[in-house]
C-alpha cells in the first residue's frame, strides 16, 4: 500500500502546518527505496498577481472557482483555490480519508473519520477504543480525556484519523494514527472542556483565524480568558462589543502531537493498537439517548450506517440542520456511499 505523498504548493502557510501534521524530510525517501508509491498532491492558492498587482493576506479563489478534485485511479489529488484546512493540507482529508478509503477499500482494509484512545483500568488492563464523529463534533476533546473514574488512566493515540487493518499474527483489527499533528477547533477549547488541549499549545503552533491580542497573544470565543481588544480574523479592530465573533467559528490551531501531555507511547506504533470498541456519535440536541450499546457487530454496523448529526462551522452552508453522516465519512468516503458497507 501507499503511505507517503509528494505535495506541490505555492503557499508557505501549507508548508509550515505540513511540518507539523505530517512527518516530512529524508527518511521518508528512506522507506519509499526506489520503487515505493505515492500519492501526488498539486496545491495552489488560486490567486495569481498580475503585474503591479497588491498580494492579499489571505490570497484564494471565489467559492465557484474552487476546485478540490481527487483521482483515485491515479493516487491523485489537484486543490485549487482554497488555502485553509483540509482543502490545502492534502494529507489531511483529501490523501488519508478520500483516497486512502479508495485504496483500503482495493487492498481490504478501513480508513476511517475516528479518533483512537487507549483506557487503563485500575487492574491494568488496556482497552483501545476507536471513535466515529463528524467535523467539530469533539473527537478532540474526547480524545483528550481525562477520567474522573479513580484508578483509571485515558491516552491520546489519535484524534482525527485511523487506518483499520487486521493484524496477520493476532487476526484481531488494529488502528494507527496516520498523523503526526492535530489541526483542532479553536472556539470552545478551554482549561475547562480540554485542558490537555491548551497544554499542547504552549509552543511549535500555529494559530488560524483567531483574534490577535494587542500584547502578541491569541483568543478566541469560550477561550475563558479577559481581553480588551485585538484584532479579528478578518484584520479589523475588535472588542468584546464590537457585536460579531472575534474568531472565526472554524479557525484553528495546528500543534505537534508529541506535545500532548498524554500521547500514547505506542501512538507510532507500526503495528497499531489493537481495536476493543468502536463508537459513533456526534451533535444531537435532542430525539436521542446520550448513549445506547448496539446488541450485535451487525448492529453496530447499521447504527453508524444510519448516524446523524447537527451540522457545524466545519461545513459549507447552514449550521444546526440534522444531516445523515453515514459512520462520520459522508464527506470523506472515496467511493459510492451505496458500497461502504
Amino acid at each position: 500500500g501507499i503511505n507517503a505523498e509528494y505535495m506541490g504548493t505555492d503557499s508557505a502557510y501549507v508548508v509550515i502546518n505540513m511540518h507539523i501534521m505530517t512527518r516530512v524530510g529524508f527518511n521518508v525517501l528512506q522507506v519509499l527505496g526506489t520503487h515505493g508509491e505515492y500519492v501526488r498532491c498539486l496545491h495552489s492558492l488560486g490567486a495569481p498577481l498580475s503585474p503591479g498587482q497588491k498580494d492579499a493576506e489571505w490570497p484564494c479563489a471565489p467559492i465557484e472557482k474552487k476546485y478540490i478534485s481527487h483521482f483515485p485511479e491515479e493516487n491523485l489529488i489537484w486543490s485549487f483555490g482554497s488555502g485553509y484546512g483540509g482543502n490545502a493540507l492534502l494529507g489531511k482529508k483529501c490523501f488519508a480519508l478520500r483516497i486512502a478509503s479508495n485504496m483500503a477499500r482495493r487492498e481490504g482494509w478501513l480508513a476511517e473519520h475516528m479518533l483512537i484512545m487507549r483506557f487503563t483500568s485500575p487492574e491494568g488492563r488496556r482497552f483501545h477504543i476507536c471513535a466515529a464523529f463528524p467535523s467539530a463534533c469533539g473527537k478532540t476533546n474526547l480524545a483528550m480525556l481525562e477520567p474522573t473514574i479513580p484508578g483509571w488512566k485515558a491516552e491520546t493515540v489519535g484524534d482525527d484519523i485511523a487506518w483499520l487493518k487486521i493484524n496477520p499474527n493476532t487476526g484481531r483489527l488494529h488502528a494507527i494514527n496516520p498523523e503526526a499533528g492535530f489541526f483542532g477547533v479553536a472556539p470552545g477549547t478551554s482549561y475547562t472542556s480540554n485542558p490537555i488541549a491548551m497544554e499542547c499549545l504552549h509552543e511549535n503552533c500555529i494559530f488560524t483565524n483567531c483574534v490577535l491580542t494587542d500584547d502578541g497573544d491569541v483568543w478566541w470565543e469560550g477561550i475563558e480568558q479577559p481581553i480588551t481588544k485585538g484584532t479579528d480574523w478578518q484584520g479589523k479592530e475588535w472588542t468584546p462589543a464590537s457585536g460579531r465573533k472575534g474568531a472565526h467559528p472554524n479557525s484553528r490551531f495546528t500543534a505537534p502531537a508529541r506535545q500532548c501531555p498524554i500521547i500514547c507511547a505506542d501512538w507510532e506504533a507500526h503495528e497499531g493498537v489493537p481495536v476493543d470498541v468502536i463508537m459513533f456519535g456526534g451533535r444531537r440536541e435532542k430525539l436521542i439517548p446520550l448513549a445506547f450499546e448496539a446488541m450485535s457487530w451487525d448492529h453496530g454496523v447499521f447504527m453508524g450506517a444510519q448516524a446523524s448529526s447537527e451540522t457545524t462551522a466545519a461545513n459549507i452552508g447552514a449550521i444546526g440542520n440534522l444531516r445523515r453522516d453515514p459512520m462520520a465519512m459522508k464527506p470523506f468516503c472515496g467511493y459510492n456511499m451505496g458500497d461502504y458497507w
